[in-house]
C-alpha cells in the first residue's frame, strides 16, 4: 500500500492519508478493511521518509504490517514494498497494490478479485465501466471526437499481479523512463502483457479532492462503518 504522498489536491497541511474520516483518518480505515481480510498475510505500507504522521497510528505496529520508506513516485514506492516481501515471496505468489485513499474497498469485491484472476496468467485490476459521455477535446477546451464507452473502464485498485511480473515491469518501467506509468497495471501493459478488468462496486472511490471526503463518509456509513 503506497502512502508515501501528500495529496496537494486536497489543499490540506497534512498527507490527505492522514485526514478525518470520523474517529480514525483515511490511512486507518483502508487498513481495517485489509487487515479483517482472511486471504492478506502481510501488508506492507511505504511511507515517507521521515513521516511524524505515521507514529501516532497504534494500527501501524499490528504484527501483520511491515513498514518501509516510500519513494518519489507511486512505482518506487510499490517496488520497495515489493522488495520487503522477496525473502518471504516466490515468483508466482499472488501481491495486491491498493491505494492508502480507497477506504471503502468491499470485501466482497477483494474476493470476486481473487476468484476471477486465481488462474489468470497475468493477474488484473478492479474497475467500474464508464457510463459517461466523454469527449475528447483540443488543448483549449475544443471538442474534437465523442468517444466510444463502450469497452473504456474506470481503473480502481486493488490491482492483483504475480510476485516477480510486478517486480520486472516496474523495474523495466523505471529504467526505460517511461511516462504514465500511473497504476500497477500500466507497467504491466508496458511490458507487453494484457491485465484482466474485474468489476467492482462504484463506492469504492479515491478521495483526491475535498468534496470526496463528505462522499467516503456517506459510502462508508451506508456500509455500516460510523464516521461522525
Amino acid at each position: 500500500m503506497p502512502a508515501a504522498g501528500i495529496g496537494k489536491r486536497m489543499g490540506q497541511k497534512c498527507p490527505k492519508q492522514y485526514l478525518q474520516l470520523g474517529q480514525y483518518t483515511i490511512l486507518e480505515h483502508t487498513l481495517r478493511r485489509l487487515l479483517t481480510f482472511p486471504y492478506f498475510t502481510k501488508i506492507v505500507v511505504a511511507l515517507a521518509a521521515g513521516d511524524a504522521y505515521a507514529k501516532q497510528l497504534s494500527i501501524l505496529d499490528d504484527p501483520k504490517i511491515i513498514k518501509v520508506v516510500g519513494g518519489k513516485e507511486r512505482a518506487d514506492s510499490v517496488l520497495a514494498g515489493l522488495t520487503a516481501l522477496k525473502a518471504q515471496s516466490s515468483v508466482n505468489d499472488w501481491v495486491l497494490v491498493h491505494d492508502v485513499v480507497r477506504p471503502c474497498v468491499r470485501h466482497s469485491d477483494l474476493q470476486q478479485l481473487i476468484s476471477i484472476l486465481s488462474d489468470h496468467p497475468v493477474g488484473g485490476l478492479l474497475g467500474v465501466r464508464v457510463v459517461d459521455t466523454i469527449k475528447r477535446t483540443s488543448e483549449q477546451g475544443v471538442i474534437e471526437q465523442t468517444i466510444d464507452r463502450h469497452l473504456l473502464w474506470r481503473a480502481f485498485t486493488p490491482q492483483m499481479f504475480r510476485f516477480q511480473l510486478l517486480c520486472d515491469s516496474l523495474q523495466q518501467a523505471l529504467v526505460n523512463k517511461v511516462k504514465g506509468i500511473t497504476d500497477e497495471a500500466s507497467a504491466i501493459e508496458h511490458a507487453g502483457f494484457q491485465p484482466l478488468m474485474v468489476e467492482g462496486a462504484e463506492d469504492n472511490i479515491k478521495i483526491t479532492r475535498p468534496a470526496d471526503l463528505a462522499l467516503a463518509a456517506f459510502y462508508l456509513q451506508q456500509q455500516g462503518i460510523a464516521c461522525e
